[in-house]
């Protein structure tokens, strides 16, 4: 099942005066719907077949996988708007090129049904769609959940919902922002400590508890051996250790390129959590100084005149914008400021150019996020001891962050891994 406990970096609530409706998600697979909305309609006509999906507990990678198998093609040859979560039903259109329309309605894959078929004149691609419609359950809520639901719904209609980094940016551990922060201010050694190094319970098996000790010996040798497999992260950073004699910093650069990128990332989206949660109690109010954040197109500009612009925000054409920091993003004045650069002196300082080559060949330019997004076409209903929950959301916006409100607890958990951003995000 799926449900939430607090986590230290996430703001507070928007709603913080209505009850939480708790409940648990995703008890069964069909308790989360999510369909695509399109960016635009197929023609008709073109070399490209576009073709719906209906996957069921299956990564959209996976789907994928098995649709390009299937059709002889490879995997990037497959045309996609975005992810889908794994742990649902999800519907989302596919495109591939120079393969009849009669191969792709005949598949038989499993997991996948494929709900219609046309031709269009392009490749779909990452961002080609208006965004999500989900239908959720959550099931087992708290007495007077209707009632509360309804409330904070209507909150979040009039206000908008904010813009979080959920969880799932965090890590299993809830700590990879921990290890980005270390990895910023150049201190190698903490930031492998926080990868190798966990509370210890009684469900951790011994020989990670051991390897775990050996390591804090640096016995790095011991502790390679001890560790299981599974843990491919720690082990990787314990045999670099190994083979550097103990040299963080040579250890650190031998990481994934792309988890040394994820860590930096979520330390990003750390702060900005931490900066949305000194801004709510006026996060739908754009002030002076303000880069408002456009919703049409993601530009943001400056606001002079609040007065002027805070119609637009009261429309959700224009919203407050937070930090992504990083060595190109530009900075606000005014109040925004101020509370950037409290959040940055409690944090040690942030040397912006840093986010430029702390590693070679990663570089994170930052941009601006809305600090709000807009939840339409709402409905809730009571089902014996569940809510249905139906709303729609534009593209890359997080039906957690939605859930979060209502249920009043905080970081997803589930059977399976955590849930798939709907969409994937421009490059930082």
């Amino acid at each position: 099942m799926f449900r939430f406990v607090n986590a230290s970096h996430s703001p507070r609530y928007l709603t913080s005066d209505i009850p939480g409706i708790g409940g648990v998600l995703k008890a069964e697979i069909e308790d989360f719907v999510v369909e695509e909305v399109p960016l635009y309609e197929p023609c008709g006509s073109g070399e490209h077949v576009y073709f719906q999906i209906e996957k069921r507990d299956l990564s959209t990678f996976e789907a994928i996988g098995r649709v390009a198998r299937a059709l002889g093609v490879r995997p990037h040859e497959i045309g996609s708007a975005g992810l889908k979560d794994s742990r649902a039903v999800a519907r989302q259109t596919l495109s591939v090129a120079l393969v009849s329309p009669e191969r792709v309605s005949q598949l038989a894959v499993p997991g996948v049904q494929v709900k219609w078929v046309t031709r269009h004149g392009n490749k779909l691609r990452i961002g080609h769609l208006r965004g999500n419609r989900f239908v959720i359950r959550v099931r087992g809520v708290r007495p007077g959940a209707l009632d509360a639901a309804r409330r904070t719904l209507a909150v979040l209609e009039r206000r908008g919902v904010p813009n979080v980094f959920g969880p799932q940016r965090f890590g299993v551990k809830g700590d990879t922002d921990v290890v980005g922060r270390a990895f910023l201010h150049g201190d190698w050694k903490a930031a492998l400590d926080a990868i190798v190094l966990g509370p210890d319970g009684p469900e951790t098996p011994a020989s990670v508890r051991d390897g775990r000790a050996a390591y804090r010996e640096d016995r790095f040798a011991d502790a390679l051996g001890l560790l299981p497999q599974g843990y491919d992260t720690e082990r990787g950073v314990v045999r670099a250790l190994a083979e550097s004699r103990g040299d963080a910093a040579r250890a650190a650069s031998r990481i994934p390129r792309n988890l040394r990128f994820l860590y930096l990332s979520a330390y990003q989206s750390r702060l900005f959590n931490l900066c949305l949660d000194r801004r709510l109690e006026t996060i739908d109010r754009v002030g002076p100084g303000d880069l408002a954040y456009k919703h049409v197109n993601g530009a943001v500009f400056a606001v002079v005149d609040a007065a002027v612009e805070q119609p637009r925000a009261d429309a959700f054409e224009i919203s407050p914008s937070g930090p992504i920091f990083g060595y190109k993003m530009i900075r606000p004045t005014g109040l925004e400021a101020e509370i950037e650069d409290e959040v940055v002196a409690e944090e040690g300082g942030l040397d912006l150019q840093r986010f430029d080559g702390v590693f070679p060949g990663i570089r994170l330019k930052g941009e601006r996020r809305a600090y709000l997004f807009p939840i339409r076409d709402v409905t809730v209903a009571e089902d014996g001891d569940a809510l249905v929950l139906s709303f729609f959301l534009p593209r890359g916006c997080y039906a957690t962050a939605v859930l979060r409100e209502l249920m009043k607890t905080d970081t997803p958990t589930s059977p399976s891994e955590l849930p798939e951003e709907p969409d994937e995000e421009p490059e930082r």
